[in-house]
């Protein structure tokens, strides 16, 4: 799913924010820059959502949802393991993994005051279920074979097949709850009003521009809210974001700081006085995708020299000056179950050498033309950068003829929806935290790559058979199988694993608490520090 660094900021668009709840009633307690629970900040993102409905948005969208809208379950801190938030309980009610039943909270509602019940979790799901939106998230859902309601609070699961990740998905923005009198059943929502039952409500949107968040005072739920109101502004140029952190304009900084930012707000503190950079654990990954439908990526042989040749090492030293982690394996480094499965494949160096003899063997001479598609506006300043780095060392290999496309993250989306690229790179956040979520949503009849990828023994064994584990450590044998032929096959080629940055000014507190274990931010953490 998801992007990169995340920061925020403040002064002016804080004033600004408190003005604008001012007038919505009160609803800043102490007001302005007051300590606590009375403070108002405003963070900084180049992730703008493309999507104000949970069933049309399977991307950085995710982080706006994580504040506005509830889940039946929720991701406490670093902790992989999900616990109650819009429940009370949940719990699989057989040994297969197959029956996930949740008892909710009492009394709750949506923001407007409607009353979220067990038909309105079930109303949630089957909604993005139905609406099966391109670029929504419905195949998380897939495993839901139907849903039962038992009176006002009770909800019961039935899934197609055992699926022991199941309760992490309904941890995730995916699985969020919506009021059935305000969003339709069968298209996605046309309007800037949100209505849900988070910890914060959407005041106000301006279109990649700045969303204003204000205490749910409706909230019923885990979240312990640490500030009165938050102001999310969207940044097309990290230049324009570091510049507003530097002046007071914005709080802190999550996601778009350039590896040069980074390495500045790092080495030259004096610069930066008010600045605090913190590095945070992060499990984004950045990969190659093939489309075997266009040829020449649909050749194997094509894959398996592309993967021999790219140097991680050159690439991630070159263009994004360690602020990133070369990566060989579609499962980052700090998930259970990880293994370098491309290394142990393709070997210790870089180089032509094998991969002209497997070209060779597979018949095919002279220079193998290939456009690779990227984004130009989603992941960051250096993504142009990485892919003219990328065409450089493939053809200075002599095998390849490069061409590069890239696209603003709207077009690229609908694109790859469409199976139209023959090469293109993504980013991937995960949906939660296991080495599942990061192989099963790229293969299968219907996937994230727009293209079916179907193999018999990943979608019709191993990861069924993982999926049956409760005990998501005892899985790490049968995911090391699939990294394997995932390797092996080269559809996919991971490129590098992000480390995530926030830059804050030194009054900001909750930086280390703001992240959960998927790396979406939670607004509700921050506060300002009070003063002595």
């Amino acid at each position: 799913m998801f992007s990169q660094d995340r920061p925020l900021l403040k002064g002016t668009a804080a004033v600004a924010a408190a003005a604008l709840l001012a007038g919505c009633g009160s609803l800043v307690e102490g007001g302005g820059r007051a300590g606590g629970a009375g403070s108002a900040l405003t963070v900084g993102t180049t992730g703008a959502p493309t999507s104000l409905d949970p069933a049309g948005a399977w991307d950085g969208s995710w982080e706006l949802f994580r504040n506005v809208y509830q889940t039946l379950l929720y991701f406490p801190d670093s902790s992989g393991t999900p616990e109650p938030d819009a429940a009370q309980r949940c719990a699989f009610t057989d040994k297969a993994s197959s029956v996930y039943r949740c008892v909710l909270r009492e009394g709750l509602t949506f923001s407007n005051g409607s009353p979220l019940d067990a038909e309105a979790v079930k109303y949630s799901l089957e909604r993005t279920l139905a609406i099966k939106a391109d670029t929504g998230p419905a195949q998380l859902l897939q495993s839901i074979d139907r849903i039962e309601t038992s009176g006002d609070r009770t909800v019961v699961f039935h899934l197609r097949r055992p699926d022991a990740t199941f309760p992490l998905v309904l941890a995730t923005p995916a699985a969020s709850l919506v009021d059935p009198s305000a969003y339709p059943a069968d298209r996605l929502l046309d309007s800037a009003t949100v209505t849900g039952s988070g910890p914060y409500r959407l005041a106000s949107y301006e279109r990649g521009e700045r969303a204003e968040l204000v205490r749910n005072r409706e909230y019923e739920g885990s979240a312990e809210i640490k500030n009165a109101a938050v102001t999310i502004r969207y940044f097309e140029d990290p230049a324009e974001m570091v510049d507003e952190l530097g002046k007071g304009g914005i709080d802190l900084t999550y996601r778009g700081l350039t590896p040069e930012q980074i390495s500045d707000l790092r080495r030259n503190r004096a610069d930066h006085p008010d600045i605090k950079l913190s590095e945070v654990y992060g499990t984004e990954i950045r990969y190659l995708a093939f489309n075997p439908e266009h040829e020449p990526a649909g050749e194997r042989a094509v894959r398996r020299a592309v993967a021999q040749v790219i140097d991680r090492e050159e690439l991630v030293s070159e263009v994004y000056e360690g602020t990133a982690a070369p990566l060989y394996s579609m499962v980052p480094s700090g998930i259970t179950g990880h293994t370098s499965a491309y290394h142990e494949e393709y070997g210790d160096e870089p180089g032509a050498e094998k991969a002209e003899a497997a070209l060779e063997e597979a018949g095919i001479t002279g220079k193998v033309p290939l456009t690779l598609w990227y984004t130009t506006d989603r992941y960051g300043a250096g993504t142009e950068r990485e892919f003219r780095e990328i065409e450089r060392q493939l053809e200075e290999s002599g095998l390849f003829e490069i061409t590069l496309e890239g696209r603003r993250w709207r077009e690229f989306q609908k694109g790859v929806a469409e199976g139209e690229y023959q090469v293109f790179g993504r980013g991937w956040f995960p949906d939660f935290p296991d080495a599942d979520n990061y192989i099963s949503p790229f293969v299968g009849k219907e996937n994230v790559l727009g293209v079916p990828y179907e193999d018999a023994d990943l979608t019709g064994g191993l990861l069924p058979r993982s999926r049956r584990l409760g005990d998501r450590s005892a899985a790490g044998d049968v995911l090391a199988e699939a990294q394997r032929i995932l390797a092996e096959d080269a559809r996919l080629l991971p490129l590098w694993q992000g480390k995530l940055h926030i830059a804050a000014r030194d009054d900001v507190a909750g930086v280390e608490w703001s992240t959960d274990s998927s790396t979406i931010m939670r607004m509700w953490e921050l506060s300002r520090k009070k003063s002595w």
